[in-house]
């Protein structure tokens, strides 16, 4: 099947452009899009395929689509907007904003352990079922009760669901606005970026639906799960991929992976990190908390997820444990499926990559990272 791909791509980066286009060629993509803003500009803006294997209804400029947890770096964006502010201590303990967080022996555990997957309460120990994410009041006086799995601070443990709550409850209490509401008032709407943290009614035409791959299984192996480790006990809610064609997961606020956006939203709302903290005079960063974000909070085995990452302030970064990039000062996260946006400091270019036939991985698969490649070899 010959695929169009529409929209517009700087002369420089010809070679991205072929790239995206072989990812459905050689890679199987049905539909995706795929942007890079640099030096302020959108300087790739390209979509292609369809909404369905059968090929009949196109990826439209418009398309958005469940990004998972690409969110993540949009609700910890936000909160990193407030510790800019000043208004947020990234170095408190989380309990001065969040009182009823500090107990059960969490008084230790800090704001950065929040944006860094190290705060120990990488799930809930009720089990829920995944509907119950629409219940924020819920699961976030869940979190506020239970004790850390582990030592705060120590090492990190894949918050998957949890560290949207965690992140976005403190957004709440300081500033009075959901996380998602503040996303949209203060980063979103400033830089024209079309993403949503809670999706309208008025958005439903809009929305591809992702095309399904088995539950991730934390932990890895055969047999019997062990049901005590913090791998298995991490899988809660169990959540399936189907569940984000459903309207009421749309409008729940579910900001470690209900985020609806294309590639332009992604790169937009995201590149005032790689743009010296604003982007189309809109402020939102000061240069201390961009630094802030590369200072490691783990690296190692992931406690959760079972491989090698480095966590930084809201991100995961660039290491020779996982090279995303050439460069030093480079932060990123993707979504299960594929999804994956990455911010690059020292060359000064936000990539994002979004689709709908989701692969296995966590955080992006050789079809965005085929295209991340080739905007290197562009830009020399």
């Amino acid at each position: 099947m010959n695929i169009d791909i529409s929209g517009n791509c700087d002369s420089r980066l010809g070679g991205v452009k072929d790239a995206f286009a072989s990812n459905f060629s050689l890679r199987d993509d049905v539909g995706a899009s795929i942007a890079v803003v640099k030096d302020g500009e959108l300087v790739v803006d390209l979509w292609g395929g369809h909404l369905d294997r059968a090929g009949k209804t196109p990826w439209e400029r418009d398309t958005i689509i469940n990004v998972f947890s690409t969110t993540k770096t949009m609700s910890c964006l936000a909160l990193l907007v407030l510790i800019s502010r000043g208004l947020v201590d990234a170095d408190a303990p989380v309990q001065n904003y969040w009182p009823e967080f500090g107990q059960n022996g969490k008084q230790g555990v800090l704001v950065r352990h929040l944006l860094s997957h190290t705060a120990g309460v990488p799930a809930w120990d009720q089990r829920l079922d995944s509907t119950a994410l629409y219940d924020w009041d819920k699961v976030t006086s869940l979190l506020a009760t239970q004790a850390p799995w582990w030592t705060p601070g120590t090492r990190s443990g894949y918050h998957a669901i949890s560290q949207g709550n965690l992140v976005g409850e403190v957004v709440r209490r300081v500033d009075g606005r959901s996380v998602g509401k503040f996303f949209a008032d203060e980063i979103a709407g400033p830089a024209g970026a079309d993403f949503h943290i809670g999706l309208g009614a008025e958005h439903d035409s809009r929305v591809a639906p992702v095309i399904p791959v088995p539950p991730i299984e934390f932990g890895g192996g055969g047999g019997e799960p062990d049901r005590t480790s913090i791998p298995y006990r991490a899988g809660n809610p169990r959540l399936i991929a189907e569940q984000s064609w459903e309207i009421p997961w749309r409008r729940a606020e579910i900001p470690a992976a209900g985020g609806h956006g294309n590639a332009r939203g992604v790169a937009l709302a995201q590149a005032a990190v790689s743009h010296g903290g604003s982007l189309r005079g809109v402020n939102l960063l000061s240069s201390k908390t961009i630094d802030r974000i590369f200072d490691v909070q783990a690296a190692g085995r992931d406690l959760v997820m079972g491989i090698g990452v480095t966590f930084g302030v809201g991100y995961g970064l660039s290491s020779p444990r996982s090279p995303i990039s050439p460069n030093p000062r480079v932060c990123y996260w993707g979504g299960w499926g594929g999804s994956l946006v990455v911010n690059d400091v020292d060359a000064g270019f936000t990539y994002a990559y979004v689709m709908n036939r989701m692969g296995e991985g966590t955080v992006g698969d050789d079809r965005a990272h085929a295209v991340l490649r080739a905007i290197y070899a562009a830009l020399g």
